[in-house]
């Protein structure tokens, strides 16, 4: 089991209570008569992550709402190795906080074939659970300035932060290595763009994106360069085999990009897909900036994401590499463009 990021602990001596299986938040609202003091499982199957975090993030708040005493949900993964996996979840204004915890798929799944026999199951929950203080955390920024219009900018990055049971390996160290090195990678060819490129590892991703928000302030108001942030990339979701990249921006702007992918052709990793971005660039992008995140294969992501498993030896060296040099490629040749990437 796994406390969740944001969730109330239990009394010294936790809370002991019958469990009510529900399979989604409409079958939560049909047995409402039946919640009352109970602790709620969420034993919802994965779909999609956008669906099935819904459960991690609201779960908790749903069933208060009915009068339960605490929920657990099965953790947000697609492939469970006996490992349960956290995240962030939050409160409605108003609603009584409750204790909110991830079990394993298998724990969760073994519980329901109990209840589905007819059995009572009870839990035991103890979590020492509780939010402190916010402390000072920083983002990171290094840049190239470019040799002709330096007050254009290209950033790209990933999140510095990681949930504390594992070391963030693929969430998201990889992708903040990845953009650091692309980085180093055209410096140490010593041809300087025409255009500035810049790195940011931002702070606080993982629970309020606060490094994000900060870094549009920044812009906004001490830079004063939002206007001239030509392109947001973002690499956070592992540094698997990589595809190519989600881009959201206008027609034009998908044009020249899939033309600088064909260069990528041979290594399968040029790739232009409309729609895409990432949280950390969201609000450049919410701000009229064209926004990319880097596709890979990610059919193993959500195997590790969230867990004590997303340890660096998952990393793959090759794969590591061709996502640094998709990311380079790209970044330079949009920084080095003749004409100005269009909005």
């Amino acid at each position: 089991m796994a406390s969740l990021g944001g969730s109330v602990g239990t009394p010294k001596d936790g809370i002991t209570a019958e469990v009510l299986l529900v399979k989604s938040f409409e079958d939560l609202e049909s047995k409402s008569a039946e919640a009352k003091g109970k602790i709620v499982l969420f034993n919802v199957p994965f779909t999609t992550y956008g669906q099935t975090v819904q459960y991690r993030v609201n779960g908790a708040s749903a069933a208060s709402k009915h009068g339960a005493v605490a929920s657990v949900l099965a953790s947000v993964a697609s492939y469970s190795m006996q490992t349960p996996h956290t995240g962030t979840m939050s409160y409605e204004e108003g609603v009584k906080k409750i204790p909110h915890a991830a079990l394993t798929v298998e724990d969760a799944n073994l519980i329901e074939r109990f209840i589905k026999r007819g059995e009572t199951v009870t839990l035991t929950l103890k979590m020492e659970a509780k939010n402190l203080p916010d402390a000072q955390s920083r983002n990171v920024i290094a840049e190239i300035t470019g040799s002709e219009f330096p007050e254009e900018i290209i950033v790209m990055g990933g999140h510095i932060d990681a949930w504390d049971n594992g070391h963030g390996a693929m969430d998201d160290g990889g992708g903040c290595v990845a953009a650091w090195e692309a980085l180093r990678l055209i410096k140490e060819t010593g041809v300087r763009p025409k255009r500035t490129i810049r790195v940011v590892l931002w702070t606080n991703e993982e629970n309020g994106l606060r490094g994000a928000n900060e870094y549009l302030r920044w812009v906004q108001e001490d830079e004063k360069s939002l206007d001239n942030h030509i392109l947001a990339m973002e690499s956070d979701a592992g540094v698997f085999d990589p595809i190519g990249f989600g881009f959201s921006g206008s027609d034009d702007a998908y044009k020249i990009l899939s033309e600088i992918g064909e260069l990528l052709k041979p290594a399968d990793s040029g790739e232009v897909r409309k729609g895409g971005g990432g949280a950390d660039i969201g609000p450049l992008m919410r701000n009229g900036v064209p926004g990319m995140g880097l596709n890979v294969d990610g059919s193993k992501y959500f195997w590790f994401h969230h867990t004590a498993v997303d340890t660096i030896d998952k990393l793959n060296i090759d794969d590591f590499n061709e996502c640094v040099a998709t990311m380079a490629v790209f970044a330079y040749a949009v920084a080095d463009l003749d004409v100005r990437l269009p909005r």
